[in-house]
């Protein structure tokens, strides 16, 4: 079995490895608690991501989409930079005009 990929990342990988080494989460207390946090939270993220936009297109317009809320970057790139996944997922509900239920 091919291990699910969500937005370009294999299940269970995290996109804080630049923002651990640049003084994220991790470099502040216990690394092994702020990868698990960290981890949980996109997880998440993009699970919520599928449900909204399908499982065949998510992953393509968190790649291409660009977000004005994100200062004109995709969901990708935000993520990849450090932006908290909650506040990527602000952008996204605010960008789709979702019901405020998806908050």
């Amino acid at each position: 079995m091919r291990p699910r990929v969500f937005g370009g990342h294999r299940a269970g990988e995290c996109l804080a490895a630049t923002p651990l080494a640049s003084g994220g989460p991790a470099s502040t207390g216990n690394a092994a608690v702020a990868w698990h946090t960290v981890g949980v939270r996109l997880t998440e993220f993009w699970a919520r991501m599928e449900q909204v936009l399908g499982t065949g297109y998510y992953s393509s317009w968190s790649q291409d989409h660009v977000l004005d809320e994100l200062g004109g970057r995709t969901v990708e790139q935000a993520l990849r930079d450090g932006d908290d996944a909650k506040s990527v997922w602000r952008a996204v509900v605010a960008d789709l005009q979702l019901p405020a239920t998806f908050r």
